[in-house]
């Protein structure tokens, strides 16, 4: 078992899975605070001063002035600021990795390839052979 273990770690697939693994949570903390630092901010201004991460509905009855004392009281909360932190969280890292995988097949790619002109020994085999279809149908 520890042989068989050994075969599939050391495959070449599970070891590119574990470095995008490694990226890609590197990668979410980029976006984070891609969009948290500086996409939200100026969203927000733009839109009058608001600030998704702090919209939640309360569930529990009480008045609370953000998420921060809603969660520091116990409320039970339902955070839709913080989700629609995440969709557009979610969309930012869909559009870099369409783009980033566009950009490494654009170097994958290969033209086909146009045939090459046959050689002169196979032009004249051609030759040959057309003359010899064309005497055997001689009469």
């Amino acid at each position: 078992m520890l042989e068989e273990f050994k075969k599939f770690i050391s495959r070449g697939n599970v070891i590119d899975l574990a470095v995008g693994i490694i990226i890609g949570s590197a990668f979410t903390a980029i976006v984070t605070s891609l969009v948290n630092d500086i996409l939200m901010p100026p969203l927000g201004f733009v839109m009058g001063g608001i600030d998704f991460s702090d919209y939640f509905l309360n569930l529990s009855g009480g008045d609370y002035a953000n998420l921060a004392a809603a969660k520091e009281a116990g409320a039970a909360t339902v955070n839709y600021g913080l989700f629609i932190n995440a969709v557009i969280r979610f969309f930012i890292v869909a559009w870099a990795v369409f783009i980033l995988v566009k950009q490494v097949n654009r170097f994958h790619t290969k033209k086909a390839a146009e045939p090459a002109a046959p050689s002169k020994q196979e032009v004249l085999l051609e030759e040959i052979r057309d003359l010899l279809k064309q005497q055997s149908r001689a009469p």
